[in-house]
């Protein structure tokens, strides 16, 4: 693997490779990314975050965050992506992290599809962060190679940065004794259980991506009950703690009266 430089881009050229790569790995037409040229040019002039990670002088990654609320605390990170094989999305955050914490912020926000698995244990176990809401349809329908026309429900998680750094090989998550299932896999569908336990683990598809392409019918049934049960859990004060085996959220929530 290529030794990564990551570093903040400024100039009209870089934005627009960043804004090129961004098209690639969405797979939007030419003038759709999910960030385009000009806005990072003023997020950056305005003293934003906008940088690349470069393997061997070759742009293999980029992330754009602007600063939020609460002001003087909080950057909220809108756009990372990164090419395979690289590690660049991690060192993307370690990155974001050092600059955050050099400007005095204490938290970084994003949100995430909360069915894509590798995006939840990237988010909850490599780095630490932790969902604190789930937006319903937060974009709207977009049509990519990513998203593939389904709602746009997305997970918000924060990142405390007072703790420890991204780990490259996370410990185990610990899933609390008596955890029953709440969200499970069952012949590639969804399959919902007890709700009423003080702990619960609920179960992300394997591909979700591969499923909207070969059975959007499926996809669909999975969007709808994870709105329903994990939304529903975040939205009773239930608190996710983890996210175990590359396969499922741990949540914990006070058992029923």
């Amino acid at each position: 693997m290529s030794a990564l430089e990551v570093r903040e881009v400024y100039e009209l050229d870089e934005l627009a490779s960043v804004n090129a790569l961004f098209e690639e790995i969405w797979g939007t037409a030419p003038g759709a990314s999910p960030m385009g040229t000009e806005q990072m040019r003023a997020l950056s002039h305005a003293g934003n975050y906008v940088a690349g990670a470069f393997a061997d002088g070759c742009l293999v990654g980029a992330s754009v965050a602007f600063f939020a609320a609460p002001v003087g605390r909080t950057l909220h990170s809108h756009v990372t992506g990164a090419l395979p094989g690289h590690a660049a999305g991690l060192a993307l955050k370690r990155h974001q992290r050092d600059w955050s914490l050099a400007r005095g912020l204490s938290r970084i926000t994003w949100t995430y599809d909360p069915l894509v698995r590798r995006n939840a244990h990237f988010n909850l176990a490599k780095l630490g962060a932790r969902p604190v809401e789930y937006l319903t349809g937060f974009y709207g329908r977009i049509d990519d190679a990513i998203n593939g026309g389904d709602d746009t429900d997305r997970a918000l998680v924060a990142w405390e940065l007072d703790g420890p750094g991204p780990m490259a090989s996370p410990p185990p998550v610990r899933v609390p004794a008596g955890a029953v299932t709440a969200l499970s896999v069952q012949d590639g569908l969804p399959v919902a259980g007890r709700l009423d336990a003080p702990a619960l683990l609920v179960e992300v598809p394997p591909d979700i991506e591969a499923l909207r392409r070969t059975d959007p019918g499926a996809a669909k049934a999975w969007r709808l009950a994870m709105r329903e049960v994990l939304g529903g859990l975040l939205a009773e004060g239930a608190r996710v703690t983890g996210f175990h085996g590359r396969t499922s959220y741990v949540v914990t929530r006070e058992p029923a009266a």
